[in-house]
């Protein structure tokens, strides 16, 4: 078995947290239970392009009960917890490619090694595993029947490749399931953006100006958490919509011109790149603390952010200080890479719970359905979504009315008004 991670004498400290990890994610272990009986993925080889942390962990056991290969690569070079891969290694048998640091040189090399072994079905986090792949030949990987990508930036990527009419097998956006971004998004990358902050810095949040780029799911759940533990939140948005919905929700809203000046935390989490820039850097005032929690780190100008400095220095683990020309103070967290997964451990794991059952149950989904699916984008049926739903609020002891059957015709007439 192939494999490349830090150190294989971690893998018993792994182990316990990816058990940790498990007994919080009761959707995936009915899964799990029912996948062992079934066999539903028996004879494929899954590359899964994720962040190697606990959650992982837990479905990549998952997919390995129900007859699937699993080759694991990072999708984030910061992203990897050095326990959970030599835990996979030792003791699930997956092949792992992946260690907490690694330089892009690194990093890509490792995707390729997932793709070595040829898999049938791919799974990423960022669209970097599907856009390594369509930048080879065309006969390469023509094995492959189906693919999920989990994360806003993927979608938006494979998106455009599909429009362009060149993606070359279909791919389900889990992103897009209801059980995803409404919970994962927002109550996960909310809390674990915060997380990471607060583990970097150990900043009081209190009274702090909070700039959130971005006004998505994810945003509002930063925006969310940063205005529950008292800051001052400041929304910058492009979106006349979403800006509205920031200003009734009671946020001020303001361009990032502005908010460069009065911000004392920053945080993107756009997608796009480059939305705080130069000049922004140039204005903010000493002691700013810039983050991302979007998925790529070029949400932030740090090319720029370098120019404008006359000296940088690691002061804390994942805390870099820029120093500019005239003494201000400048702290760039985690090279700009997700700090939710760079300084803290990522999304809790009954959160991605949900999400993880929409990875699992959309390769399913692929094995049955692929030779009906034409090569592009599509979302994760509403069935599927639904049954997680009804599957989380089960493991919760919640329970919910149905309709009667005078209220299903209700609503399915047309002629009893008021």
């Amino acid at each position: 078995m192939k494999y490349d991670i830090k150190n294989i004498k971690l893998a018993k400290k792994g182990a316990l947290r990816i058990e940790w990890a498990a007994n919080n994610m009761p959707v995936l272990d009915l899964i799990r239970q029912r996948f062992a009986k079934e066999k539903p993925l028996k004879g494929l080889k899954i590359a899964a392009c994720l962040h190697v942390t606990t959650e992982t962990g837990v479905l990549a056991g998952v997919l390995k009960a129900g007859g699937a290969e699993v080759f694991i690569c990072a999708s984030n070079p910061l992203s990897t917890q050095d326990d959970v891969a030599a835990s996979l290694v030792k003791n699930a048998k997956i092949s792992v490619f992946a260690i907490k640091g690694e330089d892009t040189k690194t990093y890509y090399r490792h995707i390729k090694s997932a793709l070595a072994a040829s898999p049938e079905m791919t799974m990423d986090d960022g669209a970097d595993l599907v856009s390594t792949i369509h930048s080879g030949a065309l006969s390469a990987h023509s094995n492959i029947i189906g693919g999920t990508e989990e994360t806003t930036t993927g979608v938006i990527r494979l998106r455009a490749l599909a429009l362009e009419g060149k993606l070359r097998y279909p791919i389900i956006a889990v992103n897009d399931a209801m059980t995803k971004h409404l919970f994962d998004n927002r109550y996960g990358t909310g809390q674990s953006t915060i997380d990471g902050i607060i583990r970097a810095t150990n900043k009081l949040l209190a009274g702090a100006n909070f700039v959130v780029c971005g006004y998505g799911w994810c945003g509002k759940g930063a925006a969310m958490r940063a205005n529950g533990l008292g800051a001052k939140v400041i929304v910058v948005e492009v979106d006349p919509l979403r800006a509205l919905e920031a200003t009734m929700d009671g946020f001020r809203v303001m361009p990032i011109k502005e908010a460069a000046k009065i911000g004392d935390v920053f945080v993107t989490v756009t997608g796009d790149i480059n939305v705080i820039r130069k000049e922004h850097f140039a204005a903010m005032k000493d002691g700013a603390i810039v983050c991302n929690s979007g998925h790529f780190n070029v949400e932030l100008d740090i090319p720029g952010l370098a120019k404008l400095s006359v000296k940088r220095k690691f002061i804390r683990d994942f805390v870099e200080e820029y120093i500019l020309k005239d003494g201000r103070r400048i702290y760039l967290l985690g090279e700009g890479r997700l700090i939710n997964l760079a300084a803290a451990e990522g999304h809790p794991a009954s959160v991605m719970d949900m999400s993880f059952a929409n990875q699992a149950f959309s390769a399913e989904y692929l094995a049955k359905n692929y030779k009906k699916l034409k090569k592009q984008v599509y979302k994760v049926p509403e069935n599927i979504d639904q049954n997680i739903a009804a599957l989380k609020l089960k493991s919760l002891g919640i329970k919910i009315d149905t309709l009667t059957a005078e209220q299903k015709k209700y609503l399915a007439s047309w002629e009893m008004g008021t």
